[in-house]
């Protein structure tokens, strides 16, 4: 459905490489210092872009990413500034895929139809909405879909065979395997089991796989790279924002260079996986 996700993931697979995708809390720990790592994360080697929409309810994260999202709402971000901060970088950026991620609520109260239609003007191309499952696909997926932007799904270990054909009825630009049950950033995924998976959902989608979860460090991150289309790295860049505040929770000097410089040791894992 997606142009550049498309393309992105078409040029990766002539490269012979898996991407790197990067997931961040939009405005964390606050709206300058969060547009100053957007905008290097391309050039430190992010593949995609997953950007967080700050929820004051996010059930399915782990503390971290509850942590940034808080911070971010703390600092005012609003889905309106979400939707702005990706008008700034698309002035600047025309290639690198973005996603927005998060939950319904939010858009709900912004206006379900005029949300896919900002989102589309300032440069989204994708959406994972954690808290829609395909029975509600009418809600906000296929007028999604019917917008030109793609919808990713989740799939997890527990999605058996019966149920993996309804997730990806309607699923678009690439596929999330969730590596691990629970929430994000706790444990780490077993490289052997995610193989297995990886394999299985390529039986039924000819869609990239993302598998994400659990992937701390450059050495895990090449191994989900070996396996898989792309790793998903979040709740280890989130915790690092979080350990580069001061005791008022603002950010010390160094603190954008030093997630842009944990991305590029990430990214330079990614592409040497199969080296």
């Amino acid at each position: 459905m997606s142009g550049r996700i498309e393309r992105r993931f078409a040029g990766l697979k002539e490269e012979g490489r898996a991407g790197l995708i990067t997931f961040l809390c939009a405005g964390d720990p606050d709206r300058e210092t969060f547009r100053t790592i957007l905008s290097g994360l391309p050039a430190a080697g992010a593949d995609l872009i997953e950007i967080g929409m700050p929820f004051s309810d996010p059930m399915a994260d782990g503390p971290a990413i509850q942590a940034g999202s808080l911070r971010a709402l703390k600092a005012g971000m609003t889905l309106a500034g979400v939707l702005e901060l990706v008008r700034r970088f698309r002035a600047a950026d025309e290639t690198t895929p973005l996603v927005l991620m998060g939950y319904y609520n939010p858009i709900y109260t912004y206006g379900p139809e005029r949300f896919l239609d900002d989102a589309k003007a300032a440069g989204v191309d994708g959406l994972i909405l954690v808290d829609l499952p395909p029975e509600e696909d009418d809600e906000l997926c296929l007028p999604a879909l019917g917008k030109g932007l793609a919808f990713i799904r989740l799939a997890t270990p527990t999605t058996d065979e019966r149920r993996l054909p309804k997730v990806l009825s309607n699923t678009s630009g690439f596929i999330y395997y969730v590596s691990m049950t629970g929430i994000t950033g706790v444990g780490r995924p077993v490289v052997e089991l995610v193989g297995q998976a990886v394999a299985r959902l390529r039986r039924h989608t000819g869609l990239p796989v993302a598998v994400g979860f659990g992937i701390r460090a450059p050495e895990q991150a090449a191994e989900v790279a070996r396996v898989a289309d792309a790793a998903v790295v979040g709740s280890a860049l989130v915790e690092l924002i979080a350990g580069s505040l001061d005791a008022e929770g603002r950010p010390k000097p160094g603190l954008a260079e030093a997630v842009l410089g944990q991305v590029a040791l990430l990214a330079r894992g990614v592409r040497r996986a199969r080296d």
